[in-house]
């Protein structure tokens, strides 16, 4: 293959490539991070530091992620009762939940847990950054790493994390293994919490989810927003109701091609601008979706998982919580896409249909 480069530059960061620093100011002071830039518009920030999460993310000059008021702080391995979780929730466009809860927080007599979980607050270990080699034709970069959620006496999970990209393509690809390396069966809940904001997410954003959708408390008469003859696939201007901790969250049993694909994401047709998201749906068979349309917090969450958020304790009791027993592994891999109209009429017009 012929690039339009070829004998025309001299350093692939010319091009993209993968970029590491440390914060210096602010709550995320000496936090390490990781920008990851294909070359193609698409440019992200990987936060080492927290799990892997990814920060900020842009399209050439459209934002894509939502970002909390708190954005990246230090990692707070021990903010993991209650809601203590809220406090180092930076949003981005990925907050990993997990590795054994997923949900508010509880009790019961396996332990305490806060909401969602320990990972996002854990340091990676970097094993590997593999940069583009323009000149051998090479254009795929990575950045791999070990996040480490031990305790002595109790569960011991490993998630090796890689992000991947390549030069000229919109896209990113994670990659997970999560490994059980304590010496008893260790719960297993996972779940990719991509928050979207402005101005992707905006009034008339589509949200694109093919499948059957139920309300988190389905059967009450406190929904709002999904509930029969409302357009909740739809994005809205923002909502007084949504003022503080008004929120609404969505179940989906998604839809799947021949290949267990599950295709979701947004579209926002004023900006001829989409993002599409795959997964194996026998990797991730559950499906969220958050919306929070509060003023000056408006964001919805598109998020695949091992089990909707309903925490250890009602997955254990419905029967749907995995365990992995020790030594053992498995494997989940997201991808996601950008779309441009301008560039890819076609792959969008599928995509939206």
């Amino acid at each position: 293959m012929t690039y339009p480069w070829k004998d025309k530059i001299s350093n692939h960061k010319q091009l993209g490539g993968i970029e590491t620093s440390t914060l210096d100011n602010g709550a995320g002071r000496g936090v390490r991070i990781a920008w990851m830039d294909t070359g193609a518009g698409f440019r992200y920030k990987i936060v080492l530091d927290r799990g892997m999460d990814i920060a900020e993310a842009f399209y050439q000059e459209k934002s894509l992620a939502w970002i909390s008021h708190a954005g990246i702080t230090s990692p707070q391995p021990l903010s993991d009762q209650g809601l203590h979780w809220l406090r180092t929730f930076g949003g981005g466009l990925l907050t990993t939940c997990g590795l054994d809860h997923v949900g508010g927080p509880e009790e019961d007599e396996f332990g305490s847990r806060g909401i969602h979980g320990k990972i996002s607050n854990q340091i990676a270990e970097i094993t590997s950054i593999v940069q583009p080699d323009i000149h051998a034709g090479k254009l795929d970069m990575s950045i791999s790493g070990i996040i480490r959620q031990h305790v002595i006496f109790g569960p011991c999970l490993t998630l090796k994390r890689t992000i991947s990209g390549r030069l000229g393509e919109a896209f990113l690809k994670i990659e997970d293994e999560i490994i059980n390396e304590g010496n008893t069966n260790a719960p297993l809940m996972l779940l990719y919490h991509f928050n979207f904001g402005w101005p992707l997410v905006d009034e008339g954003t589509k949200i694109v989810a093919n499948g059957t959708w139920k309300y988190r408390f389905e059967g009450t008469q406190d929904a709002l927003i999904f509930k029969e003859g409302n357009d909740y696939k739809t994005c809205p201007a923002p909502l007084d109701i949504h003022v503080g901790g008004g929120e609404e969250v969505a179940f989906i049993d998604a839809a799947t091609d021949a290949q267990h694909q599950v295709v979701c994401g947004l579209y926002n047709e004023k900006l001829g601008l989409g993002v599409k998201m795959s997964y194996d749906k026998r990797e991730l068979p559950s499906l969220t979706n958050w919306q929070h349309w509060g003023k000056d917090e408006y964001v919805t969450g598109i998020e695949p998982g091992t089990n909707p958020p309903i925490g250890q304790k009602a997955a254990r009791e419905e029967g749907s919580l995995l365990f992995l027993a020790p030594r053992a592994s498995k494997r989940f891999s997201v991808t996601l896409e950008v779309l441009d109209q301008q560039k890819q009429t076609e792959k969008l017009t599928n995509f939206i249909q």
